[in-house]
């Protein structure tokens, strides 16, 4: 009861919350602002929005498999990822305050569904459930890879975030292959990319 009370707690305050509390300093701190023209600027938000839109997912997908995690160690594993995600998540959000934008307008939705698949992946036992999990981050690493080639070359500051996003997700994904998940089919692994386009074209945007 406490975890899904810790969870459920966790959850409003991804969706409905102001700015998230970060444990760590932002990457980004690092260097100053790059001088940005208007179209760059608004390119760079829609980026940082998509993956602000990303990692409100991750809460979602984390806090669901913890809760349905059979070995207690893997629900401590997912617990700590999680939390380690809390820190991308309040990266993105103070970049998109320091470009003048907001999170995702459907922030709610990203992790209700995010939530709901979780809670599916987990019904199926721990193996799939890290599976599951690898997956996500390995498609997650993916996006910051494409994300880092289109910034501006000056911006310098959000490149940092994504860079330490993109070494931290890649972490994830090993320590679930480690554990033992296992690959997902390919139809699985399919539906997964398509829903997470849908959600980077409207995330930008949104």
């Amino acid at each position: 009861m406490d975890q899904l009370l810790s969870g459920l707690d966790r959850g409003l305050r991804t969706m409905f919350a102001g700015q998230t509390r970060s444990a760590r300093p932002s990457p980004g701190n690092a260097h100053p602002d790059a001088e940005l023209s208007e179209s760059e600027r608004r390119h760079v938000a829609g980026l940082m929005r998509i993956n602000h839109a990303g990692e409100v997912a991750a809460q979602a997908l984390y806090q669901s498999q913890a809760l349905t995690a059979r070995d207690r160690q893997v629900a401590e594993r997912m617990q700590a990822a999680a939390d380690e995600e809390v820190d991308h998540l309040a990266w993105c959000g103070a970049r998109l305050e320091e470009l003048g934008e907001g999170p995702s307008k459907l922030t709610p939705v990203w992790y209700t569904g995010a939530f709901t698949i979780g809670t599916v992946a987990g019904a199926f036992g721990d193996r799939w459930n890290l599976g599951f999990v690898a997956e996500t981050e390995r498609q997650v690493c993916h996006h910051l890879e494409d994300h880092m080639g289109r910034l501006p070359a000056q911006d310098k500051r959000s490149r940092a975030i994504l860079q330490q996003m993109h070494t931290e997700e890649d972490e994830h994904r090993e320590n679930a292959l480690n554990e033992g998940g296992s690959e997902l089919p390919a139809p699985v692994r399919g539906m997964m990319w398509a829903a997470s386009r849908v959600m980077t074209t409207l995330a930008y945007r949104l």
